[in-house]
């Protein structure tokens, strides 16, 4: 957690975000904001709803941290790079890249946010290393929707296959990962 800590300004956003970590890597059943905030002792998950959704910090720059802690770790010259999409199943209309599309973890179509997913693969073990929320075309053509989501002005449609596409190119341009193969 050292590693990151520095990426928060405040002292109770590192101390959520460990328990949210340390939640995310417990044997928990089914984790989400309520069970990991249950087991972290909290009343309510909304602490750990405003430190996923309004507390102030850089994904990105945490993102990175996190690569380099894996590439540290589990460098292997014959690591693969694994792109895969999950969904999460939502209500509402407002949650940003949200419609009714089809998602594997309900194994139907359903009201679902889609995000594709980088993963080191190694033999000493694997670890997700980047992602890209997927935003559907029905999104991306309604520059007021998109405006109000809190999207750039530059947000355009693109696959899932194009977002794993630009992630493996991302990892093998700028991190030095030589992985000599990608599986989807």
């Amino acid at each position: 957690m050292g590693r990151i800590a520095g990426r928060f300004a405040r002292v109770e956003p590192r101390r959520r975000v460990r328990d949210l970590v340390l939640g995310l890597l417990s044997d928990l059943p089914r984790k989400n904001c309520w069970s990991i905030a249950e087991w972290a002792g909290e009343a309510t998950p909304d602490g750990m709803q405003y430190l996923l959704g309004r507390a102030k910090w850089d994904a990105d720059r945490v993102r990175d941290d996190v690569r380099e802690y894996v590439l540290e770790h589990l460098r292997d010259e014959d690591a693969v790079l694994v792109v895969d999409e999950t969904g999460d199943v939502k209500k509402g209309t407002h949650t940003v890249g949200l419609q009714r599309q089809y998602t594997g973890t309900a194994g139907r179509i359903e009201n679902a946010q889609v995000a594709v997913y980088l993963v080191y693969a190694s033999a000493r073990g694997h670890a997700a290393v980047d992602r890209e929320l997927y935003i559907p075309r029905s999104w991306t053509c309604d520059a007021d929707r998109c405006r109000a989501a809190g999207l750039g002005e530059s947000t355009v449609f693109a696959t899932k296959p194009d977002l794993g596409l630009l992630l493996w190119i991302t990892a093998r341009k700028s991190w030095t990962v030589r992985s000599r193969a990608i599986a989807a």
